[in-house]
């Protein structure tokens, strides 16, 4: 009950964040940070009462399972393990400060911009945690579309163009894992005589291979697209570029980690075989992505550009700590998730201070800035 109670804590938070915003703004602001506060101080108690090792070597932490819609297999499945505990740690503390950042940059309607920003931690918090993959997927969206108001309403000034293009590219991969996902249940279904979708049901799925190599990519592309993989990246810099500071925080410090998430929770576990035949070209990829990545970051003047290609070269090492298929190789890619999140986070929160107060991104027109603002600097340089 504890998962459901903290995903429930963001949605009644954010829809009482837009209620109170028509009487008092201040409220709405205040309600909204207290939510996501509620929600850190739980998970840090989780994570005091779970550093030890669980008794009987049990993998998950937290279990919460009931019926939902049992006519299709369709169940309202929590889990939690280490992974999904120190993301969920993550998810809250950028929450925080994706409030924090937003308090005086947000005029325009901040009870529906809180609303859209708790739905948006709502919906990471349940990828993180869903053991069903129809609840998965459900989850998935609803992160997307608040996402998407959040880019198109409060964004600066070629916001509804980055807002479509990655409303297009995300919800493109979207379908092809929910087409991935239903072939999963069929396939289960025919086998067993039982349609569930089911996280532990449908890891026992024999696939034949050539109707894997499909539902594999399916899964993939979908992550990849999120992650984002070269050369499916192109929608992150005019996402990050246009979106609000909140937005930009939400984008890099933890959608990006929600691709490399379903890769490690659903694309090694349910084709084992068939990652580890494609896993050279992943890598590829990833060297191709830290390459490609770094090389635009080093031509861009608009500073939050500049950090979104630094994302695409940062995710290029977790996706090769993910197929080196080794234990220190995931615990790397875990730790740069973490690093990364919190480093660029707090990069799109100085860019955000520096654009308040210099009305430019344009790095060549803010020289002299250490002589200035050198507490500034300095926090940039850490």
């Amino acid at each position: 009950m504890m998962l459901t109670g903290m995903i429930m804590v963001l949605l009644s938070g954010g829809f009482l964040s837009w209620v109170l915003a028509k009487w008092n703004p201040a409220a709405s602001r205040w309600t909204a940070l207290f939510a996501v506060l509620i929600d850190f101080i739980i998970s840090c108690y989780l994570w005091f009462q779970f550093r030890e090792p669980v008794a009987g070597g049990a993998t998950w932490l937290l279990d919460y399972q009931s019926t939902w819609i049992p006519s299709f297999g369709i169940g309202f499945h929590l889990a939690m393990d280490g992974l999904s505990l120190v993301l969920l740690m993550l998810t809250f503390f950028l929450g925080i400060l994706a409030v924090l950042c937003s308090w005086n940059e947000v005029r325009e309607r901040p009870g529906f911009f809180y609303f859209n920003l708790l739905c948006t931690l709502a919906g990471i918090s349940g990828v993180f945690v869903a053991m069903d993959l129809f609840l998965f997927y459900f989850f998935w969206e609803v992160m997307l579309v608040p996402m998407y108001f959040l880019i198109s309403i409060w964004g600066d000034a070629n916001r509804r163009y980055a807002a479509y293009k990655f409303f297009i590219f995300t919800q493109t991969g979207g379908l092809l894992m929910l087409l991935a996902i239903l072939a999963v249940y069929f396939i289960h279904g025919h086998q067993t005589g039982v349609y569930t979708f089911d996280y532990f049901s449908l890891l026992d799925t024999v696939i034949e291979p050539s109707a894997g190599r499909w539902i594999f990519f399916g899964f993939l592309f979908a992550f990849a697209i999120k992650l984002p993989v070269v050369p499916f990246h192109n929608w992150l810099p005019d996402a990050h570029s246009e979106a609000p500071t909140a937005g930009s925080l939400l984008l890099a410090g933890l959608l990006l980690k929600t691709g490399a998430y379903g890769i490690m929770r659903f694309v090694l576990p349910l084709f084992p075989e068939i990652a580890a035949t494609i896993a050279w070209w992943a890598i590829l990829l990833g060297v191709i992505g830290i390459i490609y990545g770094a090389l635009l970051a080093f031509g861009q003047t608009d500073f939050k550009r500049l950090i979104a290609y630094t994302s695409v070269s940062h995710m290029g090492f977790v996706l090769l700590g993910i197929f080196s298929f080794t234990e220190i190789g995931m615990q790397g890619a875990v730790m740069q998730m973490l690093t990364h999140g919190i480093s660029t986070g707090a990069l799109f929160v100085l860019a955000g201070m520096l654009k308040e107060r210099l009305h430019t991104r344009d790095i060549e027109k803010m020289g002299g800035l250490w002589t200035a603002m050198p507490l500034m600097g300095g926090v940039a340089l850490l």
